[in-house]
């Protein structure tokens, strides 16, 4: 074979190769410029299929037609709250590795609850409370993104919860806000550096409180205002409400009118940072609001309940029309999911109908445990404290005292097993060491063992805990329920191919599958491969 031939061979697979390699270029699916991440405290399925008649075409409907739809998606982890929740999704990891077990946790040296992003060591903007991520021990998918870009991309977290906005900010964030409970403006953490001007023109010129005694919730429509989902034995009435006194914003937190808020103010960072407008993906995380009135039951508000994911609806449908019509279709990236628990207070309804009931004492169990334990052992203060449904015991007295302490955590279990309304205990030792099972694996991962108790208490179904350390008034008597809660997990955007996926999801895939979009890493905690998105 000539020399030129061979050259022309070699030219001809050379030029092929290349023209593969262009037409693989063009078909690579490009970055997404914005990342936006909703979490809609307490958004449930059985409400999004009941009140879906009422829905727009540009919020859920849109989602279902143009997203990648889990339907099945859930926590991996027992007892979710809005904090672990907002901590798992952006951490792609459990409360065992992230640190954030629950909203409150007890401190072992003051004997004190600790919510979870206090830090008295970086003052308030615009609050008086202290906060920072301290205690979230992993990077999250925004910090991740804040390292790949070297500092370029813009992050920033807005929500009305302190805990949301902190957890969703992450360590890296440019900035993190929330409404203030007592005045009504938005606020900030001094860890995240100065209160921007474009927030403080927001505040001078745009503020809630400027507006708050003008607001007044009705139903959106005449529709939502005589749709009635909820059985009952007679039709509800329409309400009005109005936001004054001293509990006028923390009842307007729980309110319809708040998820529109929540898009006045993202909808001003985005135009006041300009997020999105160049190839350096940015990310914005909102929370909105899809639980009840006043943390009153659905029973007592069921039309407020509707009304409030009218609302919700519009507003996603809106955050979503605004971004693309900014940056251009295509160019976002919209994951949408909820936290995956729902607050449900006592009732008092249920021994009515002979249907099991209780309350059961946190404090008293915690007495009655430690007079057992002074009666095998002996005089002394062994339980130190209970938050929640969990028990703190004397670590260090009971070291000095040379007690053998799995010996004293199975007398413990075996003690309180025999309590009236208790289903189950589970301790430290058995939370770590036991065998597995799929109860055990999601007890294990909600418990952290820096700020966790050392004993859980199960208690049965259609009980209440009644307990006082609480640092949320509104969770101090809820009712316990193990019935399966549905919710759904939307990714709209960057080439998710629209499909209805039933199979079940958990929420700690979700921050590989952006990071996988984004080709960053995944945050430093997270063991989980991306979710395979699936083909036409």
């Amino acid at each position: 074979m000539s020399h030129y031939s061979t050259y022309n061979r070699l030219f001809t697979t050379l030029a092929v190769l290349l023209s593969f390699c262009a037409t693989e270029a063009q078909n690579a699916p490009t970055q997404p410029r914005l990342v936006v991440n909703v979490m809609v405290d307490q958004l449930r399925s059985d409400y999004l299929e009941a009140f879906s008649p009422l829905f727009g075409e540009r919020g859920f409907n849109r989602l279902m037609q143009d997203g990648c739809v889990y339907t099945q998606a859930e926590y991996p982890f027992a007892h979710p709250d809005r904090a672990s929740s907002t901590a798992c999704l952006h951490s792609g990891t459990v409360p065992y590795n992230n640190g954030i077990p629950a909203e409150s946790w007890l401190d072992r040296q003051s004997l004190r609850p600790v919510f979870c992003v206090d830090d008295k060591n970086h003052s308030g903007l615009n609050t008086t409370e202290s906060s920072s991520p301290v205690h979230l021990s992993v990077s999250t998918i925004g910090d991740e993104l804040k390292v790949a870009t070297e500092g370029r991309g813009i992050v920033i977290s807005v929500s009305p919860f302190r805990d949301a906005a902190i957890l969703s900010a992450g360590h890296a964030a440019d900035a993190c806000f929330w409404l203030n409970d007592h005045t009504g403006e938005w606020c900030s953490s001094s860890y995240y550096g100065e209160f921007p001007f474009w927030a403080q023109k927001y505040n001078r010129y745009q503020s809630l409180p400027d507006r708050i005694n003008s607001i007044v919730w009705v139903p959106v429509n005449d529709i939502a205002g005589n749709f009635n989902y909820f059985i009952s034995g007679s039709k509800k009435n329409s309400f009005t409400h109005r936001f004054k006194g001293d509990r006028a914003y923390s009842q307007f937190k729980t309110s319809g009118m708040l998820n529109e808020e929540v898009n006045r103010f993202a909808l001003h960072s985005i135009a006041s940072t300009g997020m999105g407008m160049d190839p350096i993906t940015d990310m914005l995380s909102v929370t909105y609001y899809a639980g009840n009135f006043d943390h009153r039951s659905a029973s007592e508000c069921p039309m407020e309940l509707q009304d409030t994911y009218v609302r919700l609806d519009s507003a996603l449908g809106q955050l979503i029309d605004d971004v693309e019509n900014k940056i251009g279709k295509g160019n976002a990236l919209f994951v949408v999911t909820s936290t995956g628990y729902c607050n449900e207070p006592a009732s008092s309804g249920l021994s009515r109908y002979r249907i099991p009931t209780g309350t059961f004492d946190m404090r008293r169990a915690e007495m009655l445990l430690n007079m057992y334990l002074i009666a095998v052992y002996g005089q002394g203060n062994w339980v130190e404290s209970s938050l929640g449904n969990e028990i703190y015991l004397n670590l260090k007295y009971i070291e000095q005292r040379n007690v053998n302490l799995t010996e004293l955590l199975e007398m413990s279990s075996a003690f309180l097993i025999q309590l009236t309304g208790v289903k189950d205990v589970y301790t430290s030792q058995r939370l770590s060491l036991g065998a597995w099972t799929p109860g055990i694996s999601k007890l294990r991962n909600a418990y952290n063992p820096r700020r966790s108790g050392d004993i859980m208490i199960q208690i049965d179904p259609g009980w209440t805990i009644s307990e006082t350390n609480s640092t949320t008034p509104s969770k101090r008597n809820n009712i316990s329920r193990e019935s399966y809660l549905a919710f759904p997990l939307f990714i709209m955007g960057s080439n998710f191919v629209p499909r209805k996926i039933e199979t079940p999801v958990t929420i700690d895939y979700v921050a590989p599958t952006v990071a996988r979009v984004l080709r960053i890493r995944s945050p430093n905690g997270c063991g989980h491969p991306p979710l395979r998105q699936p083909h036409p």
